[in-house]
């Protein structure tokens, strides 16, 4: 199969699944009291990984170094996986520059684009939106949205040791008293 057609098929699937705004019916959240998904803000936590250890996926950092998740051990990651072309995705951005700026030193707030075209569109996008605390990390392949089966807007929070708390699918306020719980069970 050609890489173009991998490239186009990959752009469709992963369209297709931004911006969905609740979980199938086959999918929907147990009536648990610690259910293994909970629904908040038209999203879904997942605490069924909690404990895996981080992907050793390589993305690109800003500098073009490649990186990946066990370079941030030591503070809590907040890995958020995002597309240009995804509304609920740019909706969370500034939102994620002001938590980035706000937990500095206590959180790592990692936004890895998505867009297969990388630098290509994520730069316009950084320099349009004036971030000043979150960074352009880059996954053109879409390595590891593919690698973690997520539709987009997909957050995910590590602990200090790299192991995953939960995961977070779906837009979110995350300047919000909710988010910050969540965050909170990062040590």
């Amino acid at each position: 199969m050609s890489r173009s057609l991998i490239a186009l098929l990959l752009t469709v699937t992963l369209v297709a699944a931004c911006d969905r705004q609740s979980l199938p019916p086959e999918q929907a959240a147990p009536a648990q009291p610690v259910a293994k998904a909970v629904v908040s803000s038209g999203g879904a936590i997942d605490r069924t990984h909690r404990g895996e250890a981080a992907p050793a996926t390589p993305f690109t950092a800003p500098d073009g170094s490649r990186v990946t998740l066990a370079d941030f051990r030591g503070t809590p990651v907040l890995l958020n996986l995002w597309a240009t072309w995804c509304a609920p995705c740019v909706a969370e951005m500034p939102q994620l520059d002001a938590l980035a700026a706000q937990m500095t030193g206590k959180l790592t707030v990692l936004t890895i684009s998505q867009d297969l075209e990388g630098a290509a569109k994520v730069t316009p996008f950084f320099a349009k939106g004036g971030f000043t605390a979150i960074k352009p990390y880059l996954d053109d392949q879409a390595a590891l949205s593919i690698g973690y089966q997520a539709n987009l807007p997909t957050t995910i929070l590590y602990d200090s040791t790299g192991h995953e708390v939960w995961r977070y699918s779906g837009g979110q306020d995350w300047s919000g008293p909710a988010a910050a719980a969540m965050i909170a069970e990062a040590k």
